[in-house]
């Protein structure tokens, strides 16, 4: 139980001491009626990790929505200009999916790409605008190509 409790103390110290950002997808919200909500914690000045969750809130009956019913993507994100107002950033995401492909229930792992920009207001308001593609590994019954767009809209804590 100590080395529990030491190991979730370690991990907290390390990212008290780091910029840490919670947002949510309103694109995907208001356009797909999904819910996307993604946390992102800085290394340094150029580079980042994050996590973003997607619930699919749509039924099967729509004419256009997801596949996915669930995603959870771990991300890795590199920025490439050092104005701390705008920034251009590339990802590469690994992305745990589940849903339902012509009604046959799939969980896939996907490996992808995508690029974006960022915006980041002196007071703590970030937007983040960002589109790529992966890829389905595993599964023969799950979609091949795995989307990861989205407008984000957050808060740096």
């Amino acid at each position: 139980m100590k080395k529990i409790v030491f190991a979730l103390a370690l991990l907290w110290s390390s990212f008290s001491y780091s910029q840490t950002e919670l947002k949510l997808d309103i694109a995907d919200a208001l356009i797909i009626r999904s819910l996307e909500v993604s946390f992102e914690n800085y290394l340094n000045e150029e580079s980042s990790f994050g996590i973003s969750v997607l619930v699919n809130l749509t039924n099967d009956s729509v004419s256009f929505r997801y596949n996915e019913d669930f995603m959870i993507a771990p991300y890795y994100r590199h920025y490439f200009s050092a104005n701390e107002t705008w920034n251009f950033f590339g990802e590469g995401f690994i992305g745990i999916n589940s849903g339902k492909d012509n009604g046959v229930k799939y969980t896939d792992g996907a490996l992808g790409v995508a690029v974006g920009m960022k915006y980041v207001a002196s007071r703590g308001l970030v937007i983040d605008l960002y589109g790529g593609l992966g890829r389905n590994l595993f599964g023969s019954i799950s979609p091949v190509i795995v989307p990861r767009v989205g407008l984000n809209i957050g808060w740096r804590l």
